[in-house]
């Protein structure tokens, strides 16, 4: 039975964990043993009571595959998600290709596996359809709403596609962070923000996830695509039972008759081809984009 915990763990920033580095992560007592419960950090990925979450069918989907129960901690941000591994407090977490390789740079989390990424643009900037927005040149002097500091398609892959349009933040346009893709999607809709830069793919699931109907809004540009789009990263202390386990059923449990299920949690990862213990290089060509955001990730090994 799939168990929620409540989360210990506060707000970080990318600045935070370049300091947690050098820390040395503290022992737990909430690690898995052998036959013990798998657990899990998240971050939320809908508020919406009515709607199933992809979280809830993860948990059971694994709990099938394995035998084992499954424990969801819910913490704020990726960031978050991290360090909750990092400091052993869970076994895994699921993540986009930015903070896997902020994380695995660390040297203090591994990655048990990787999906590499398609040719597909991953962001781009939405507007609500009335605005004189028109291309990504017309957000220069604009305030522009970002998901969370190390999210890949809500940050850095947008920060990039306008750094590449000629517009840098904080002296071509204002940035500000949501928390969170429904939190940009908020501020646009709310008129607090001029464009929300998210998801090509949360665009196209639509509500809760997106919601904006059509008509409503536009895509303003595209992003490059990812070498990588996601990974699963686990805590250096995982035995080695508990690792293979998870690395013969996660494969399973991102497979296309569960695409439904997981909804926007499997959207980025079901079909693509899987790597397992990827190594530390298969990140590497995430530097030149974290750059262009001020985060280097030689400053986090």
């Amino acid at each position: 039975m799939r168990h929620r915990t409540v989360p210990a763990l506060g707000i970080l920033s990318v600045s935070a964990l370049v300091a947690l580095t050098g820390c040395q992560a503290a022992a737990s007592d909430s690690g898995s043993a052998s036959g013990g419960p798998i657990t899990i950090a998240t971050i939320p990925l809908s508020d919406d009571p009515t709607q199933a979450n992809p979280i809830d069918a993860l948990a059971e989907l694994l709990e099938a595959e394995t035998g084992r129960e499954v424990e969801i901690t819910d913490v704020p941000d990726y960031l978050s998600v991290v360090e909750a591994i990092r400091a052993d407090h869970v076994d895994i977490g699921i993540m986009s290709g930015f903070p896997s390789a902020l994380a695995v740079n660390t040297g203090e989390v591994d990655a048990l596996m990787a999906w590499k990424g398609s040719e597909d643009p991953v962001s781009t900037c939405v507007v609500l359809d009335g605005s004189p927005v028109k291309d990504l040149e017309g957000l220069r002097g604009k305030t522009v709403a970002f998901a969370d500091q190390a999210s890949s398609s809500g940050y850095f892959m947008p920060v990039y596609m306008l750094h590449e349009a000629g517009l840098e933040q904080g002296k071509d346009y204002e940035a500000i962070f949501a928390g969170g893709h429904e939190g940009s999607f908020a501020a646009l809709e709310q008129g607090q923000v001029d464009a929300a830069c998210t998801a090509i793919m949360l665009t196209k699931l639509g509500e809760p996830m997106f919601p904006f109907g059509e008509g409503e809004w536009r895509g303003i540009g595209k992003s490059p695509s990812m070498d990588v789009m996601g990974s699963v990263l686990a805590r250096q202390s995982l035995d080695g039972e508990t690792r293979e386990l998870l690395q013969e059923a996660l494969p399973k449990v991102f497979s296309e008759e569960n695409a439904e299920a997981l909804g926007a949690l499997g959207e980025g990862f079901i079909g693509l081809e899987e790597i397992m213990d990827p190594d530390p290089a298969t990140f590497e060509g995430f530097a030149t984009i974290a750059e262009v955001a001020g985060v280097k990730l030689e400053d986090l090994g």
